[in-house]
């Protein structure tokens, strides 16, 4: 069996061009089907109930945090295990895999228990009608409750990018996805023997489809755990370099929430907008979002060689093509909006609202490129300080207390939030990419 450290070479020494169109392609593809899945199941319930629309609103922060942890971890996994591979060391790279799965299944039953105690309080905050909150809490329980399918599917992904097999990954997120949009209508409906469930069949589609794409992940990515010393280290090892990227989509959460609770004082319709927002958004970011899960493993393996020049390469080629895709998200957004947004609903106040909100964040997206991919290039290199401290200056320092400032103008103002947020980071991006650079130019004199 050809060894992954001889897999992985080609990290090293191809073309980055070449690297990221054989790695990128199948990542996108599983994330544009991904993207479907999230507005196919928005089309569904809302479809279902304005209510119900709604209530995905609500929950979208808690799925956020969950995939936060998941996700986040995984990235940890990832890096180090390809700095094990590059410095061809197969056996810890395994023990480190081990160590991930062991890491999901307890987080994954912290977070159910956590979120299945706080939900009512949660949504009660977070939803105007009594209807929506309802729906909220049934809808928030299970996809919660359920998420094991997520954790594990997140953690043995990364086992399989960190030794360069982004097809397997690819597969499972298309057959759960796919899964989940089969399944919806059948749940939310019913259909022949299975009764109508609303809302519940909704979550419960959500939660098969993930564990679908778990099982499949599975294959060739359970390995056994190392001792429990051992395994302590790793962990330390793992939040390290992970941990950024928890913190960058944990302040996902925050901000979502803490706009919710601002928008929520003029209608619930401005939270659906919101909602309808970061689905349609994700849709648009596939590539820059593609980009960032394939870079990883590359900055690191070719960091832990010395290849900085490679490293530059990487994020600046990634930039490029990032930027060049936006470029159809802002077309639309400004060109189409009403009709984007009449896919999911026919609420003429949710539509008149969200074409101005559209148009207005729509801006940001050329700058938002520079703001998410820097965090990662830094992450990938072991440089945490500068990589958490432009998550939380975007999530956190500027974007919710600038959205509070603004709502005082009136609700239109608030979307301005994003454009000054994502260019004020982006600036501050540049400016600590340039200074990592010097450093390296200095140690090699």
């Amino acid at each position: 069996m050809k060894s992954n450290t001889l897999e992985n070479k080609f990290f090293g020494t191809e073309k980055i061009w070449k690297i990221l169109l054989r790695l990128a392609p199948p990542v996108m593809f599983a994330q544009l089907i991904q993207s479907m899945y999230n507005i196919v199941d928005s089309y569904f319930v809302g479809a279902y109930s304005s209510a119900g629309l709604t209530a995905l609103s609500i929950i979208y922060p808690l799925q956020l945090l969950i995939m936060a942890f998941g996700i986040g971890t995984g990235i940890g996994l990832n890096t180090l295990m390809a700095r094990f591979y590059g410095q061809g060391n197969d056996k810890k790279a395994k023990e480190a895999a081990g160590t991930g799965t062991i890491l999901a299944l307890i987080s994954w039953a912290v977070f159910a228990l956590i979120f299945y105690i706080i939900m009512v309080p949660f949504v009660e905050i977070s939803a105007e009608s009594q209807e929506a909150a309802r729906e909220a809490v049934i809808y928030g329980r299970i996809v919660c409750v359920g998420s094991l399918g997520l954790f594990m599917e997140s953690t043995w992904t990364k086992i399989h990018q960190a030794r360069g097999n982004m097809k397997r990954p690819m597969i499972a997120q298309v057959a759960g996805a796919l899964t989940n949009i089969v399944l919806d209508p059948v749940f939310i409906w019913g259909v022949a023997f299975i009764p109508p469930m609303g809302i519940a069949g909704a979550a419960i589609a959500t939660v098969l489809g993930q564990m679908v794409a778990a099982a499949i992940t599975c294959v060739n990515a359970i390995h056994r755990p190392p001792t429990v010393k051992k395994m302590l280290i790793y962990i330390k090892r793992i939040y390290q370099t992970g941990l950024p990227s928890i913190v960058m989509q944990a302040m996902y959460t925050v901000y979502i929430i803490g706009l919710n609770l601002i928008l929520v004082s003029f209608s619930d319709s401005a939270v659906t907008v919101l909602g309808l927002y970061y689905k349609l958004q994700a849709f648009f970011f596939i590539p820059l979002f593609g980009l960032q899960t394939c870079i990883v493993p590359i900055l690191s393996y070719n960091y832990a060689i010395d290849r900085t020049d490679r490293c530059k390469g990487i994020i600046w080629q990634s930039n490029i093509i990032s930027a060049v895709f936006m470029i159809l998200g802002i077309a639309s957004f400004e060109f189409i909006p009403a009709q984007l947004l009449g896919i999911f609903t026919n609420d003429t106040q949710v539509i008149s609202s969200g074409v101005i909100a559209l148009r207005i964040i729509a801006i940001s997206f050329i700058p938002a490129v520079l703001s998410l991919m820097f965090p990662v290039f830094f992450q990938a290199i072991g440089k945490a300080v500068p990589s958490i401290a432009l998550t939380l200056l975007r999530q956190l320092v500027l974007l919710v207390p600038l959205a509070f400032f603004f709502s005082f103008m009136g609700l239109n103002y608030v979307w301005l939030t994003f454009p000054i947020t994502e260019t004020i980071t982006g600036a501050l991006a540049i400016y600590l990419y340039i200074r990592q650079c010097r450093l390296w130019k200095e140690e090699k004199i």
